[in-house]
């Protein structure tokens, strides 16, 4: 996978993971709290500075209400 692509789609799952949080109306200091991680962790994987491997995906989901398989599918990652 060429690197570019790679980089769109770590950029729309930070999209996809900060709406899920502000739709289910929580700061990043709420859903720190509920993640027992520092609010810096949450702002860190928003702004591209630290990827998140899938059981995180999974608990940040799971911490903001939202079925982490509805996430899989909204995500356009291509099936090859």
């Amino acid at each position: 996978m060429r690197r570019e692509q790679w980089d769109k789609q770590h950029e729309e799952l930070r999209a996809e993971l900060k709406s899920i949080r502000t739709n289910a109306n929580l700061t990043q200091e709420e859903l720190a709290a509920r993640l027992e991680t520092k609010q810096s962790f949450i702002s860190k994987y928003e702004r591209g500075e630290r990827t998140l491997d899938f059981v995180e995906v999974i608990l940040v989901c799971n911490a903001c209400g939202y079925s982490p398989a509805k996430l899989i599918r909204k995500l356009s990652i291509p099936n090859r």
